[in-house]
């Protein structure tokens, strides 16, 4: 079994947005997400650097869709979660929640 990866936080957020999306998960509506959700902007070079490393890692697998008329004949990149995804989504979530375990009251402050 492959060693789990570790994720830093933007890496946490592409994988929780690619999951979320679950078919649908390409470059757009993963930035969409990510921005909506976390209230920050996400450069577009920033994101698929972030989906490419998480290829290299192992965490995420690529495939292209079907080229579409309206992107000019040009096809769909489409992202999912691999198994070791998933475990290292897992492991970061934990360890987060490790982390932050007893800080309610300080972090759920206005």
């Amino acid at each position: 079994m492959a060693k789990t990866p570790y994720l830093g936080e933007f890496e946490y957020a592409v994988m929780l947005a690619v999951i979320r999306l679950g078919d649908e998960a390409y470059g757009v509506p993963i930035r969409e997400l990510i921005e909506a959700r976390t209230g920050r902007p996400v450069a577009r070079g920033a994101l698929y650097t972030g989906l490419e490393r998480l290829e290299i890692k192992g965490c995420l697998r690529s495939r292209m869709g079907d080229p579409m008329p309206e992107r000019g004949g040009r096809a769909r990149r489409y992202f999912t979660a691999t198994p070791l995804g998933l475990r290292a989504l897992r492991s970061t979530h934990a360890a987060l929640s490790n982390l932050s375990k007893g800080l309610e009251a300080i972090l759920e402050q206005p």
